[in-house]
């Protein structure tokens, strides 16, 4: 590149940087947890979630402290290639961008099935797929016309999400219900929630993604991390406990949270639990969009992919080729009926990449001559409970990422054969 090259401007400070964590955790998942947890384990559900959140911990750690050493955006493509070299590097971006697009497209077909509940017209064959490919086409254009506008779209989703949810648990004051004796659960039952309590924080790690165009990454990055996963845990805690108070007996419904709302708030508060559930999907989903194309982006500064994906829109000051493309391919992922088989492998691609991001860690500090003990302990932890999780995936989530390695090795050998931009010993 010569030495006039665009460089998207870093405008994002902790607030907003914050945001991304805070909205890769909270989805569609907030608003169905609480019914199952209470059906699995009884009133232990919030300090379930609260031992979840403890064991959750040290991978955010890992991100947090890796996130520490770089400032470009890429995440784990740059934590895999400085640690491992270029190939793990392009193979943790490539599956990650792919499982990305699938996702995307099997998030707001959720989301328009919660929003046919207030729209019924939604429901039609013909009209989901194009509303789905509508939806992902305003993320493309809002992100496309720049990072404050992205970032401010966010933050206006994420308080529509969250105030029904903290009205709800103010509601759960004024509810006469109690909390009972807290009874310990079974351990086989245990073992069990584990699972659903790990899914609950997966997505933290879309930050990293779009380091770039944050002010100071390596200080905000990881605070966020931190300060996001250890609010989220509270968050969770906090709305399984409104749910015991207000009547667990709502667990049963397909909707169970906006039948405890309409108890507790009437049928505003039902109707304002549903509209959060939407733009909590949606918000989960633009998050996404946001830092996925910057991922791309980040792959083209190390020479991983052809330079078209590094154009930054003069006026924008957006990576819009990268944004484009993203957007292009959620759309047409959208509006084909059989994507969901690739979308299930979207949850095994993202352990790996946890793996490789908690591997890096002690690989840079051996090289370096210092292991930290503490980091140690935590990426045992974190890579020791990714497996697990992996472990229970299905054989036909370990075939579809067979074939994004393969796609993948195949596409490295093409694109990944110019130089880095930037010598990652100076990021």
């Amino acid at each position: 590149m010569n030495g006039q090259k665009i460089a998207p401007p870093r405008t994002v400070g902790f607030w907003g940087t914050s945001l991304f964590p805070l909205n890769g955790m909270i989805g569609a998942g907030i608003f169905a947890l609480p019914a199952v947890l209470v059906a699995a384990v009884g009133n232990f559900a919030p300090w379930m979630m609260l031992i979840g959140g403890i064991l959750f911990l040290p991978l955010a750690l890992c991100y947090a402290w890796m996130a520490s050493r770089f400032e470009h955006s890429g995440g784990s493509v740059l934590y895999g290639e400085a640690a491992f070299g270029r190939f793990v590097g392009f193979q943790a971006g490539w599956a990650r961008y792919a499982s990305a697009i699938v996702t995307a497209a099997a998030n707001m077909h959720v989301m328009v099935a919660y929003l046919a509940a207030l729209f019924p017209g939604l429901d039609d064959p013909v009209i989901a797929p194009l509303a789905v490919a509508v939806g992902l086409a305003i993320i493309t254009i809002i992100n496309l016309y720049g990072m404050r506008a992205s970032v401010g779209t966010l933050g206006v989703m994420t308080a529509i999400k969250l105030l029904p949810l903290g009205a709800l648990v103010l509601s759960a004051f004024f509810a006469g219900g109690e909390l009972g004796a807290v009874t310990l659960p079974e351990f086989s039952a245990v073992e069990s929630v584990i699972l659903l309590t790990f899914y609950a924080f997966i997505g933290f790690e879309g930050v990293v993604e779009a380091a770039g165009e944050f002010k100071d990454p390596k200080r905000d990055v990881p605070r966020s991390i931190i300060f996001m996963v250890s609010g989220v845990t509270l968050i969770y805690m906090a709305v399984i406990w409104a749910f015991i108070l207000i009547g667990p007996e709502f667990a049963g419904e397909n909707n169970a949270l906006a039948g405890s709302a309409g108890a507790s708030m009437g049928q505003a508060g039902s109707l304002a639990i549903v509209i959060a559930a939407s733009f909590s999907i949606g918000a989960n989903n633009f998050a996404s969009g946001v830092a996925q194309p910057r991922l791309m982006y980040g792959m083209a500064e190390r020479g991983m992919l052809p330079r078209w994906f590094e154009y930054v829109h003069p006026r924008f000051l957006t990576p819009s080729n990268a944004i484009l493309f993203y957007g292009a391919l959620a759309v047409l992922f959208g509006l084909w009926e059989g994507f969901e088989v690739l979308a299930v492998a979207g949850t095994l691609v993202r352990l790996i990449t946890y793996i490789v991001t908690s591997l890096a860690l002690p690989a840079l500090e051996h090289r370096e001559g210092r292991i930290v003990p503490l980091h140690l302990f935590c990426v045992i932890v974190a890579v020791g409970s990714s497996l697990f999780i992996a472990s229970q995936a299905q054989a036909q989530s370990w075939m579809v990422l067979g074939g994004f390695f393969a796609a993948g090795t195949l596409l490295y050998f093409i694109a990944a054969r110019q130089k880095p931009e930037y010598p990652l010993d100076e990021a």
